[in-house]
């Protein structure tokens, strides 16, 4: 049994860690760390977890939970796993970080978009981005993975097809994307009360929003250049899901045909990006409460762009489950151990 710890084990991501390693029959949680809720029961925080943990919330004594665990998740805010990390600890566990303290390779621009400065960037160049369908031979060997972002995580795996393909211009790449309200985290914010979201949708960090740049990071390297994009997040009144609408340029003609072979090509051997038929468009509901991303594309004539769509759960495929994935590859055991619920529906 693979022995597991989580700090931040009371935020969404991880309840959803929680949850999805209750289920995984080769892991055993042995640390629910919690800053706020020390010596609590853990059901007391989330109640639908009454019966099934009798344990309490631990501290987020990431040194102690070394010697106790094989990997340890950080579900915690940015700068946290930076301030604390060090290469005692990576020598006796394996870290999944599920913040952006090493998502980003450019230093200076990490510390400008987050506005903090790096607690321990020595270990940047080692950190492996989480991106499963795309780095999986270099998760295998990691110590240190940086779990991607959300939004990232949806937009990328988008528009990658076409961006390696040289089948858009990437400079050209606009994507809106809206998400559901946890994805702001569970702490109390009044932008974040009922009243505030119920009936409205909105965008925010407009030209700001932090994910930007490891967007734009992550699409360089598949165009083998650095790359600028457009990227506008909105904020809906659901609890879960990512839908990611994104338009681009097309650099030459290319019909529907030789596209979805191109999408064929990259995910057809991965079980849990689906390419949907023909004029089937994303929708959150089909993928909430799973690790699937649902993708897809339209070819617009008229303009000489091409419309690509992805939709995901925020809190599985753009956090925890992403995440249990990443140790799944870590540890040599099918990607999809316990992962491979079908989506809820209603």
């Amino acid at each position: 049994m693979i022995k597991v710890g989580i700090i931040g084990a009371t935020g969404y991501a991880g309840n959803e860690l929680v949850r999805i390693l209750m289920g995984h029959k080769d892991a055993e949680i042995v640390w629910l760390g919690s800053r706020s809720y020390v010596d609590k029961p853990y059901s007391s925080v989330y109640q639908n977890m009454f019966r099934i943990i009798d344990d309490v919330c631990r501290d987020d004594n990431i040194s102690e939970l070394a010697d106790n665990a094989d990997v340890i998740f950080t579900a915690t805010p940015q700068g946290y796993l930076a301030g604390i990390l060090t290469e005692d600890i990576l020598s006796r566990a394996k870290v999944i970080d599920l913040s952006a303290d090493y998502r980003i390779k450019d230093l200076p621009t990490y510390e400008k978009w987050y506005g903090i400065t790096h607690g321990s960037p020595g270990f940047i160049p080692e950190a492996v981005y989480g991106l499963c369908e795309i780095n999986r031979d270099k998760v295998k060997n990691a110590r240190l993975v940086a779990n991607p972002g959300c939004y990232p995580t949806c937009s990328f795996l988008s528009v990658y097809p076409l961006v390696k393909e040289g089948i858009i211009d990437p400079d050209t790449i606009i994507i809106d994307a809206k998400s559901g309200t946890s994805g702001a985290g569970r702490g109390a914010k009044t932008d974040n009360l009922f009243c505030e979201v119920n009936e409205s949708i909105k965008a925010y960090g407009v030209a700001t929003h932090r994910h930007t740049p490891e967007i734009e990071e992550q699409i360089g390297y598949a165009a083998g250049k650095k790359v600028t994009i457009s990227f506008t997040p909105h904020l809906v009144p659901m609890n879960r899901g990512i839908l990611v609408t994104a338009y681009a340029n097309m650099l030459r003609k290319a019909g529907y045909d030789e596209i979805k072979s191109i999408y064929d090509k990259y995910y057809d051997n991965e079980f849990f990006v689906r390419v949907l038929d023909m004029d089937v468009c994303p929708q959150t509901k089909w993928v909430e409460g799973s690790n699937f991303v649902d993708v897809n594309f339209k070819v617009d004539e008229r303009t000489g762009r091409v419309i690509m769509m992805g939709a995901l759960d925020n809190v599985v495929k753009g956090a925890a489950g992403q995440a249990v994935q990443n140790m799944n590859i870590m540890f040599g055991l099918p990607e999809s151990e316990g992962l491979s619920a079908a989506p809820m529906f209603p």
